[in-house]
């Protein structure tokens, strides 16, 4: 089965069909969360993943919006851009939301965004913090998305060192017998010092992945960041990717 998996699209629609364009065809499209927040068209990226097979999980900027989470936890313009997009979801939208798992199982992929350990709030942004994850899922892959970089750890067994392997860009890599977490970026907000468009492909016969990245109009979404009076350093942020 031929995957695509994306995750913190953060309501930037022109990224998200970069995306889409740039993956071609697959079998579904598993995201890890963060489908809203920071940016200008939450209710468009919704209906985006929606008219394709897909499946979903939550975020903590989608718990945000619904209010299963304070706002107060997070930074001023990750809130003001939350209370944001909560004024814009549909009735249906914030239904699609609320009704998202904080995990599931795909095959042998768990799907987490922040980590299996605790799916909607952390951090897996060293060797350490992901190598004490893997006691808390069963299969040999764990997706996760959060930090906004694409990155893989790696553990041939429990009493080995996590190893953290920064992902080569468009190189198929066939992964082994160890036991494998995997972060594929953001779509809307990267935040590894390349603005363009993350995420990554899956083939979960042959067990490859292929990270990619895919350039989108930056300026089309800045300009609707500014008309809705969105946080500027959210829209500026986007060129540099940071």
């Amino acid at each position: 089965m031929r995957v695509l998996v994306l995750s913190d699209i953060h309501s930037n629609l022109a990224a998200l069909q970069a995306v889409l364009d740039d993956a071609g065809e697959v079998d579904i499209t598993w995201s890890l969360g963060d489908i809203v927040g920071y940016g200008p068209e939450p209710n468009e990226c919704i209906q985006m993943l929606q008219s394709r097979p897909h499946v979903a999980i939550a975020g903590n900027h989608d718990w945000g919006v619904l209010g299963k989470l304070d706002l107060a936890d997070f930074n001023v313009d990750a809130r003001i851009a939350n209370l944001w997009n909560r004024e814009q979801l549909t009735p249906e939208s914030l239904a699609y939301l609320q009704a998202l798992p904080e995990k599931r199982v795909e095959g042998d992929c768990t799907l987490a965004h922040g980590s299996p350990r605790y799916p909607i709030w952390e951090y897996l942004i060293s060797s350490n913090v992901a190598g004490a994850n893997f006691a808390h899922f069963d299969t040999a892959i764990c997706l996760v998305g959060h930090t906004h970089v694409p990155i893989l750890f790696r553990q041939v067994a429990e009493d080995m060192e996590c190893q953290a392997i920064y992902l080569p860009e468009a190189q198929r890599v066939r992964l082994d017998d160890a036991r494998y977490i995997i972060n594929p970026g953001s779509v809307g907000q990267p935040r590894d010092g390349d603005p363009r468009a993350a995420y990554l492909l899956l083939d979960t016969e042959e067990s490859i992945i292929e990270h990619r990245r895919v350039a989108y109009d930056i300026a089309a979404t800045q300009a609707k960041m500014r008309a809705a009076d969105l946080p500027r350093r959210n829209s500026s942020r986007l060129e540099v990717g940071w």
